[in-house]
């Protein structure tokens, strides 16, 4: 553009390269290109979510995810890790008393 530095044209970035929307598995990077993409403001978040038939609240927990873990807390597979323990209680199970299954004698049946 003339009249136009470099680093003005850039200004405000580019827009981040979405996953189709026929795309099924959700990758650390698309999820971080779709989270970067609404920050940015290049798309709404309910076109977002439309789009890939996203929950706003699953939206809202990659950001959340993103700002308290970084790109790494995006991963599926490590979900416990970086959520921690569950507080809840699952109703209708019953309780152990506290045993473990390796305390129990190995002669003692159930």
């Amino acid at each position: 553009m003339p009249g136009v530095t470099p680093d003005e044209g850039d200004l405000f970035g580019s827009v981040p390269e979405l996953p189709p929307p026929s795309e099924r598995r959700w990758t650390i990077r698309r999820k971080a290109a779709v989270v970067e993409a609404v920050r940015g403001g290049w798309v709404p978040i309910e076109e977002v979510c439309r789009l890939y038939t996203l929950s706003v609240d699953e939206f809202l927990a990659w950001e959340r995810d993103v700002d308290q873990f970084g790109i790494h807390g995006l991963r599926s597979t490590r979900y416990q890790i970086y959520r921690g323990p569950r507080q809840r209680k699952r109703p209708g199970r019953p309780r152990n008393n506290g045993e473990h299954r390796g305390d129990r004698n190995p002669t003692e049946r159930a």
